[in-house]
């Protein structure tokens, strides 16, 4: 979302995580996506992006006209960071509980909720995390947000949480997000 917003034109590869392309393990070994090749002419060589948020910081520092980092503060940096840390270790557990027999899903549900709750408060003030407008933080996190109200769909509906599914509406039927959620063919080494 971040490079369309900013106008960058990229050449978006689709791939398969188990037929990955050799041109993408030689730009970036780890083998993750995604993975952002830009050629820097002040440099002279490749720059490799690994990570979601260093792309959209990249991107953003490019072009922000509406002002996407403004409210990029601490409390932005401290609630991204919660979001792809304990939030992302309990969703994944919830998504995939049949491989985490240790705690029933709902017990993953509940350790998802403690984020969930902040982000409640958070909307009770604004109509976005922070702002009234669209910022980083909601784009870094609604993602993971929208795989968490995918899990149980009904539970979600229900949930004491109605500013987040008005949050996440917004997010996912604007026409930024409409925009890139293009099917795109599988890249072919």
């Amino acid at each position: 979302m971040a490079l369309k917003y900013a106008d960058i034109s990229i050449e978006i590869r689709e791939i398969t995580l188990k037929d990955k392309p050799a041109e993408m393990l030689t730009a970036s070994p780890k083998g993750t996506v995604p993975v952002l090749v830009l050629q820097d002419a002040r440099l002279g060589k490749m720059v490799v992006l690994e990570q979601s948020l260093e792309i959209m910081h990249w991107a953003l520092h490019q072009r922000d006209s509406a002002g996407w980092l403004t409210s990029d503060s601490v409390l932005t940096q401290q609630l991204i960071s919660e979001n792809d840390g304990s939030f992302k270790q309990a969703l994944d557990k919830y998504k995939y509980a049949i491989r985490f027999p240790e705690q029933a899903a709902d017990v993953y549900r509940t350790q998802c909720e403690i984020f969930l709750q902040k982000l409640e408060l958070l909307l009770n003030q604004s109509q976005f995390l922070f702002t009234d407008k669209v910022s980083l933080a909601d784009v870094a996190i609604f993602p993971f947000v929208r795989q968490f109200s995918g899990v149980d769909l009904a539970w979600f509906e229900v949930a004491p949480y109605p500013k987040i599914r008005s949050w996440l509406n917004k997010l996912v039927t604007s026409d930024l997000f409409v925009s890139i959620m293009q099917k795109r063919p599988t890249y072919i080494k």
